[in-house]
């Protein structure tokens, strides 16, 4: 299928967009990528150019997607209170533990649909524990447990810092076939977060261990302090680099290690620019010298995202900023939304109640460019794919989820609001200044009350109805009246922007953290009004 010939020039209406709808919409999108035919394991790869369809992976369909989606699921249903259907979570566990069910505890793939589990790439450990994690803390699941730490112990038996795997206990009469690459970030490294997660929920030590026997590792081989960033140890995929930064961040935040935090903030600051731009759109692929197609991926986003929220809550409240600025810029309009330009439909029906994978896929994430879901380079491809990989939808999810955590935070010293989206809470409801130019608080309990004002706000400029004192860039009113909605006025002026991308210098208007219109290059699917 070729391109239209009146290309599409907005796909995106971020303007009535807000947290909420995106991640119900995702989880739609979650509850509805399984497979009939396969026992209702769920695909992993979806594309809508040059057709629309859905495949099995022999690396990652069983293993990886299940734990992204059982993450992102249950913690939407926690955090949003949403209603998720008990069948889509007992289908993804059903997946789950059958990837476990091999002849070794660890998350196996078939080569294909029919056969037996053989493949083990240790990429996926990191889904494999993110789906125990989720199905023990949000399900109290027995069976997550006691897989979960079995798999821990027999990784510290096979698995070494200096040597790696052990292949000789895998290979053999199990039958184990090691697939892709095994190097650390993009293999074990990755997992520290989920195990991170994993002694948060359960309290167990071996979990812990082995996330900081990983980040031993990964200080000492990876991670300098100058914060650099070098393709020949992180390697070339993107999300391996970003989820391994925000897996040791979230463990720096866990047990308070101010050392391994400061390691964080430096590679933030400083090599994660080589593969990301100010939208926070990431590069999918980090070979920096190989031409590139510019194809981002929202995974990394995602990683990097939540990086930001804790280093926020560290007291970094211009990285606040940079988090907003990723929702609003990049991870809210790159949502599929609009399916009506899928000329093509390609797949079963069968008990999907006649849904066809455009409508599958309605509320997924893919591989965008900040501009577009086509990238320039990729539509000049012969092989060019537009895909919305559904573990992705996971990975955006699960950090929108996080930065709905921080939108505001109320404890016995009061209420703090971090970000500027609609929100209530049982303390507060916050009125986003994006929907009706103002920003309205009220508080529904007692408490001082400070609030994040954005670095491209002009402070001269701030009224608000309620007496208040700045705190660095926080406007702290210290007995807010309860019930009485507090209204703070800004002006929000429009911004042009340039930045550098692969495809050549964009130029965007932003009205506050929020893109108005875009350069485009004259692709086609594109997300914003075109600025010339």
């Amino acid at each position: 299928m070729g391109h239209r010939e009146a290309k599409i020039k907005v796909l995106a209406d971020i303007n009535s967009r807000d947290i909420i709808e995106a991640v119900k919409l995702g989880c739609d999108a979650m509850s509805r990528c399984f497979n009939y035919r396969d026992n209702h394991v769920p695909f992993f790869e979806a594309n809508l150019r040059p057709r629309a369809e859905l495949k099995f992976s022999r690396r990652h369909s069983e293993s990886h997607v299940p734990g992204r989606h059982l993450n992102a699921l249950l913690n939407a249903e926690d955090v949003l209170k949403l209603s998720i259907g008990e069948g889509v979570i007992e289908k993804h566990a059903r997946a789950a533990f059958f990837s476990y069910s091999g002849p070794i505890l660890l998350p196996l793939n078939r080569e294909e649909e029919s056969g037996p589990l053989t493949n083990f790439f240790p990429h996926n450990i990191r889904e494999g524990f993110h789906a125990l994690y989720a199905l023990a803390k949000f399900r109290g699941s027995s069976q997550a447990k006691e897989i979960a730490e079995k798999s821990i112990e027999l990784i510290q038996s096979i698995w070494d810092p200096d040597a790696g795997w052990d292949k000789s206990q895998l290979n053999g009469s199990r039958g184990i076939e090691f697939v892709g690459d095994d190097s650390f970030v993009l293999g074990i490294a990755r997992s520290i977060g989920p195990l991170v997660k994993y002694y948060r929920a359960t309290g167990y030590k071996g979990a812990l261990n082995l996330a900081v026997l990983l980040k031993e590792k990964a200080l000492r081989d990876i991670f300098d302090e100058e914060g650099s960033f070098r393709v020949e140890t992180f390697g070339t995929h993107s999300h391996s680099t970003t989820c391994t930064m925000s897996s040791l961040a979230q463990l720096a935040d866990s047990t308070k290690d101010e050392e391994l935090m400061s390691r964080m903030k430096s590679f933030y600051d400083n090599g994660l620019w080589e593969i990301r731009d100010r939208f926070g759109y990431s590069i999918e692929n980090a070979d920096l010298v190989t031409p590139n197609s510019g194809r981002g991926e929202i995974n990394n986003s995602a990683d990097i995202l939540e990086t930001a929220l804790i280093l926020g809550s560290w007291g970094h409240h211009q990285y606040y900023d940079d988090a907003e600025r990723i929702i609003r810029s990049h991870i809210l309009p790159t949502q599929l939304r609009d399916i009506s330009w899928v000329g093509e439909v390609s797949e079963f029906r069968g008990d999907s109640s006649g849904v066809s994978v455009p409508e599958r896929l309605r509320g997924a994430w893919g591989f965008p460019a900040p501009y577009g879901h086509e990238p320039i380079g990729l539509s000049d491809s012969v092989n060019r794919k537009v895909s919305f990989n559904l573990d992705i939808v996971g990975g955006a999810v699960g950090a929108l989820c996080e930065a709905y955590r921080h939108v505001s935070i109320s404890t016995a010293d009061g209420h703090q609001i971090n970000l500027l989206f609609d929100h209530e809470t049982p303390e507060l409801k916050v009125v986003s200044p994006y929907v009706g130019g103002k920003l309205i608080v009220t508080t529904k309990i007692p408490g001082s009350l400070s609030i994040r004002i954005p670095s491209w706000v002009d402070i001269e400029e701030l009224s608000s109805t309620e007496s208040y004192r700045l705190n660095g860039r926080y406007l702290k009113i210290p007995e807010p009246t309860v019930g009485r909605p507090i209204s703070i006025s800004f002006p929000m002026p429009a911004k042009e922007i340039e930045v550098s991308n692969i495809a050549g210098i964009i130029r965007a208007s932003l009205r506050g953290d929020e893109v108005m219109a875009m350069s485009n290059f004259g692709a086609d699917l594109t997300f914003f009004e075109p600025i010339d």
